[in-house]
């Protein structure tokens, strides 16, 4: 079983970031799920992203690389949104990496070198959702991912939602949801 460190959204660590957390442990894996904002939760994706500015997204982004330096270094990082800053980073730079699961978001690999040989990747978004496919270039940064290593895949679902995988929030797409969980199941099983 695989040993997860599973970073926030933008709207905090809500019910619905919990209740996968919980998914993943209740199929055997291990997993750590760091509070990059210390107890605040936000109603809607515009007030998370407010704090997130107010806080410092460099803040945030060390907040989550901090949270993992008394882990192991055998880790599967995963982030959902605005948590694939440190899980990126981390995935990249930190030896020991498994494995990296990015929902909703993906940087440019350049921002934190190249991407390491050894490290499966997958990518999951909506193929109308604006904040993924259009404003910051997630979808272009992720299928560049693609074509520079076999060991990613991008995963587009139909749908406009960012948030879609989190049950907690009205964004929430229960089938496209379901689909994203068993991939990501299939995906843990498969870290030696």
């Amino acid at each position: 079983m695989a040993e997860v460190v599973l970073y926030h959204h933008a709207q905090g660590l809500t019910g619905g970031v919990r209740a996968f957390a919980d998914e993943l442990r209740q199929a055997g894996h291990t997993v750590h799920l760091p509070d990059q904002y210390d107890g605040h939760t936000f109603a809607t994706l515009e007030e998370g992203l407010e704090y997130a500015k107010k806080v410092g997204f460099g803040t945030l982004l060390e907040r989550g690389v901090a949270a993992a330096e008394s882990l192991p270094e055998a880790l599967v990082y995963v982030g959902f949104s605005l948590g694939v800053m440190p899980a990126q980073q981390l995935a990249q730079t930190r030896p020991g990496a498994r494995g990296a699961l990015f929902y909703y978001s993906c940087l440019p690999v350049e921002e934190f070198g190249s991407w390491p040989d050894g490290v499966p990747v997958q990518i999951h978004g909506m193929d109308q959702d604006p904040f993924f496919t259009e404003e910051g270039g997630d979808l272009d940064a992720a299928r560049a991912l693609v074509a520079a290593t076999d060991q990613a895949e991008l995963f587009l679902y139909p749908g406009k939602e960012h948030l879609f995988a989190d049950s907690s929030l009205p964004s929430y797409d229960e089938s496209a949801a379901a689909v994203l969980r068993q991939r990501t199941l299939v995906f843990l099983a498969g870290i030696e």
